[in-house]
């Protein structure tokens, strides 16, 4: 559970709506402050501040407008309609119509709080061309913050697409078969059920922070040995007859020198994360780079977590990259992801033989037999219980339904 907890400190978690509790606080404060000094004039400074406020947006929506109309009509928007598409991605939506509508009909009703008409209309039109030109400079544009919110919210981080590139382009693919993989390995290498737990038959997927990968994990950790490969899983995709995908077995060595086999590899996707962070072209640097890392992990977590075809069949674990002074720290992170979900996940204890009467037959009928206690009960067939399944079972009864009560019996009485 230590471990689950450091992951967990290390990954980020969506924002919140903290922002806009404290700006619709910051502003009721404010309004409120207004109603104590000048109540008579209060609606008429909310009205001139919203109206301000949104034509303002609406002056450089109309400055967007101008762009997208000249240059790229035909080729980002392909000639669909004007007011559908257009007109909303340069800011002409129907909030902002609206509360420019509700601000100006408000300050028409109840007038404007300045003395003068001249100083409201010069307010009023200087705050709002000077809006867009602030906007187009930059002064006024979004805080990474912003911008890193707008990503995550509408999927759109480069994250994001390695993580649902990876689901739907091999780990959707190959997860259902992982399992069927496993048992001919094992049945072709005579591999003992004690050294292949439950908790080894997932897929184990490696991610690391810094995306820094190796190809072969004996470079990494002296402690992990290649073994062999499942065999192959061909499928047809995309056009190539039988493509080939495949797993690889390790044997990681203990600290007693114990080797524990199990399928492990690296998130491909992180190569390209890291070749990315390497080309300047790309704009992507080292912070930039964990940050990444860092959605593409919770991503790809949610889609698993979500996902059918690929439950209990894989395991991801989070590498930290502060961890260099330790040479076996690869070696070691899997075996405890490994006993962790032997001990977490898997440690089912059969619930114990209970003596069961049919509630209909008399008390003077004779009790089942129960198994004999001499130590052989393993080898009677008649007694030997059921392997318990991992997959539900749909049983049908052809006896007729019973009453819950037995019959009522004559009495002369």
């Amino acid at each position: 559970m230590q471990n689950l907890r450091d992951q967990e400190a290390l990954i980020p978690q969506p924002r919140m709506n903290l922002p806009k509790v404290c700006a619709a606080a910051l502003a009721a404060m404010t309004t409120a402050s207004i109603v104590v000094l000048s109540p008579e004039r209060m609606f008429g400074w909310v009205a001139m501040a919203a109206l301000i406020l949104t034509l303002g947006p609406l002056l450089h929506g109309l400055c967007l407008l101008s762009e997208e109309m000249l240059h790229h009509y035909n080729t980002r928007y392909r000639g669909r309609a004007f007011l559908s598409h257009m007109l909303p991605a340069c800011g002409f939506g129907c909030k902002s119509l609206l509360a420019a509508g509700l601000a100006a009909l408000v300050l028409y009703l109840v007038g404007h709080p300045l003395p003068d008409n001249n100083q409201f209309w010069k307010l009023l039109f200087l705050v709002s061309v000077h809006y867009p030109l602030l906007k187009s400079l930059g002064i006024l544009g979004p805080s990474e913050v912003e911008v890193s919110d707008i990503c995550e919210g509408r999927k759109m981080n480069v994250a994001h697409g390695l993580a649902w590139s990876f689901y739907l382009g091999y780990l959707r693919l190959v997860l259902p078969y992982l399992e069927d993989s496993i048992a001919a390995f094992r049945a072709t290498h005579q591999y003992s059920s004690a050294r292949w737990g439950r908790g080894s038959r997932k897929l184990l997927i490696l991610v690391p922070l810094n995306a820094n990968i190796s190809h072969k994990l004996e470079d990494e950790d002296d402690n992990i040995r290649f073994y062999d490969n499942l065999p192959n899983n061909e499928i047809d995709r995309a056009g190539v007859r039988g493509r080939v995908y495949k797993h690889s077995v390790y044997r990681v060595l203990d600290e007693n020198g114990e080797g524990h086999e199990c399928v492990v590899e690296y998130a491909t996707p992180m190569l390209t994360l890291y070749s990315m962070s390497q080309e300047s072209s790309a704009g992507f640097g080292e912070p930039e780079r964990r940050q990444q890392v860092l959605l593409f992990y919770r991503t790809l977590q949610d889609i698993l977590e979500h996902s059918l075809e690929c439950r209990n069949r894989y395991k991801l674990i989070l590498l930290d990259d502060e961890q260099h002074d330790d040479p076996h720290y690869l070696s070691k992170t899997i075996l405890r992801h490994i006993e962790q979900q032997e001990r977490e996940e898997f440690c089912v204890t059969p619930p114990p033989l209970q003596e069961m009467v049919h509630p209909l037959s008399n008390s003077s009928s004779a009790p089942p037999s129960a198994p004999p206690m001499d130590g052989n009960w393993h080898h009677h067939p008649e007694h030997h219980p059921e392997p318990m399944s991992r997959e539900p079972t749909l049983m049908f009864s052809l006896e007729k339904p019973q009453p819950l009560k037995g019959p009522v019996e004559n009495s002369d009485y």
